[in-house]
């Protein structure tokens, strides 16, 4: 595999918006997005016709409202209140490969029938006490929702599945356990030798990433046989023994930058991976005073914010390989004489997930759940 061009392509879903679809511009977004899935795992959506451009600059701006409050009025909604999954996280508190991550958050899932914060995930999400904060962060989960199942139908197209293997799909992510996260990442200290979020794979479905403007945050792990990572910013490469390289996948005007999860990988039996991806914010602080009935000294750091909303498959779930994807990849063999391909294992999704936030946090030095 060779990359021509060391970025990610942009696909338009426009047409697969309209009231009434033109086929050939349908099927060739459903292209584009099948070749952006097998050659890099990770793509920008253009969503200029589905969204309006102010919709995601208030969420920025809520959010960074909230993450300038005081720490005593965030940690009122803090995990601990909750199941130890939706809510708030201090900086440091993330934990990626074992190494706390620097960033803070808020993390939503999908409300449950009868919650109960005693079992993981199953409690009820909590919202900051900021006016408009959860009405605005709604709406954008029920679009994002919809987005969802827009470019599982144009993916579906893509792997050349017939429209009852797609109903098949479909059944699997209509009652998405989604996620949304509401991320604020100050700059790393000049000496840190960490990250702000470190590298991982997505463990589900799709990842629809909205991002402030700030440059060389997010950086996507690329594989390509034959080429030598070097480290950006003198940070440790992370990719193990993989040949490939680290790139920057700055924002793009209109685009949220989307990737596909370790159920994508499954449903494909490998032919589409999910991509290695971190998150570095070198940056400057800044000291202001501010005077009201006291007089005090604030540091305000120049945060980058990051909303990602994961439309996962729904909690019950048995993720198994596509039979559509089975058939390229058979064809695939056929055409290079291999026939040692393995076949991946089904898993449920709601039983995959709880082994994997089960080590998301460190409270107080321990797991979320002992």
């Amino acid at each position: 595999m060779t990359h021509a061009l060391a970025s990610l392509p942009i696909i338009d879903i426009a047409p697969y918006l309209e009231a009434e679809r033109n086929p050939t511009k349908c099927q060739s977004t459903s292209d584009a997005l099948h070749n952006a899935c097998v050659e890099y795992g990770f793509f920008y959506l253009d969503i200029s016709q589905f969204i309006d451009p102010s919709e995601p600059e208030e969420l920025t701006r809520l959010a960074r409202e909230f993450f300038t409050l005081p720490q005593e009025e965030k940690d009122k909604i803090g995990l601990e209140h909750q199941d130890y999954a939706r809510g708030y996280q201090r900086l440091k508190q993330n934990v990626t490969n074992g190494k706390a991550d620097n960033h803070e958050g808020i993390d939503f899932y999908k409300p449950v029938e009868k919650p109960d914060k005693s079992k993981p995930v199953w409690g009820e999400n909590q919202w900051p006490d900021i006016p408009g904060f959860k009405h605005k962060y709604e709406q954008w989960i029920e679009k994002m929702k919809k987005l969802g199942l827009i470019v599982m139908e144009a993916m579906s197209v893509g792997l050349k599945m017939t429209t009852e293997e797609w109903l098949e799909l479909r059944a699997q992510v209509d009652d998405s356990f989604w996620v949304m996260r509401i991320i604020g990442y100050p700059p790393l200290p000049t000496d840190d030798d960490g990250f702000s979020c470190g590298a991982h794979k997505d463990y589900g479905c799709l990842t629809f990433l909205y991002a402030d403007p700030t440059r060389s945050a997010l950086q996507v792990f690329l594989r390509q046989p034959g080429a030598t990572a070097s480290a950006l910013d003198g940070l440790p490469t992370e990719h193990g023994t993989e040949e490939g390289m680290w790139i920057n996948a700055d924002p793009v005007p209109n685009c949220v930058v989307c990737n596909i999860g370790e159920m994508w990988e499954i449903w494909t039996n490998g032919l589409y991976k999910s991509t290695l991806h971190r998150v570095v914010h070198r940056g400057s602080s800044y000291r202001v005073s501010c005077e009201s009935a006291i007089i005090c000294d604030i540091f305000v750091y120049l945060y980058i914010d990051r909303i990602p909303f994961f439309f996962e498959p729904n909690f019950t779930a048995n993720v198994v390989p596509l039979r559509a994807a089975l058939r390229l990849l058979t064809s695939q063999d056929k055409e290079s004489s291999s026939n040692d391909k393995q076949t991946y294992k089904s898993v449920v999704y709601g039983d995959f997930l709880l082994r994997k936030v089960d080590t998301n946090f460190a409270l107080d030095g321990k797991g979320k759940y002992d």
